[in-house]
């Protein structure tokens, strides 16, 4: 199998991003979108995926958060989409539920190649550090577009929302990493259409 890996550039007036994805990595992150607690969470999707993931990104944070993070999740969604070429042997669908302390959340994938998501989880707070709490659905819905994926995505219960929103990125990662995984008695494309890319 050629090696999973994309790098996508994206430069507007209100931001610019450098990132590059490896599907088949050990974890690694070096994530830097000048908003702390998006850092943290993107390293959670690369870590509880084993997916290697560079971000280097300037916005227009003297406004808001706001199009930093759509746009990151732009890039990001585009590289998965990107490396993953014509999803060939690969699983396709992959569920996770994680555990934070008094929260839980779930996350569901299929890369059908039809996006659509369906995010489920209140927060309690307005921010986090620098991130707005309605973005942490935003961001998912706009991987999911970008990503060409179905992903439904919720946080079960919880008090704490840093804990919410952790669980409910790590259960990402780690239900895009069974989804992309190799199916060694698959060859071709896990559709009876013959594609996922259209």
């Amino acid at each position: 199998m050629t090696a999973r890996k994309a790098e996508i550039s994206r430069k507007t007036k209100e931001t610019e991003i450098e990132l590059s994805l490896s599907l088949d990595g050990a974890g690694a992150a070096e994530i830097n979108t000048g908003i702390g607690f998006y850092d943290h969470m993107l390293s959670h999707i690369a870590h509880h995926g084993k997916f290697d993931l560079r971000v280097q990104a300037q916005g227009d944070l003297h406004i808001d958060a706001h199009h930093t993070i759509e746009d990151i999740a732009i890039c990001l969604g585009r590289a998965i989409d990107q490396a993953l070429g014509s999803r060939g042997g690969i699983q396709r669908m992959g569920a996770a539920y994680v555990p934070m302390d008094e929260a839980l959340a779930r996350a569901v994938i299929d890369l059908s190649g039809r996006p659509y998501a369906v995010i489920r989880a209140d927060f309690q707070t307005p921010i986090m550090g620098e991130m707005p709490t309605d973005l942490v659905v935003h961001a998912l819905e706009t991987i999911a577009a970008h990503g060409k994926m179905n992903l439904h995505a919720a946080v079960l219960y919880g008090r704490n929302d840093h804990h919410k929103a952790e669980a409910l990125f790590k259960a990402f990662g780690r239900a895009l990493a069974g989804a992309v995984a190799v199916d060694p008695g698959r060859e071709g494309v896990p559709s009876t259409k013959g594609t996922l890319t259209e």
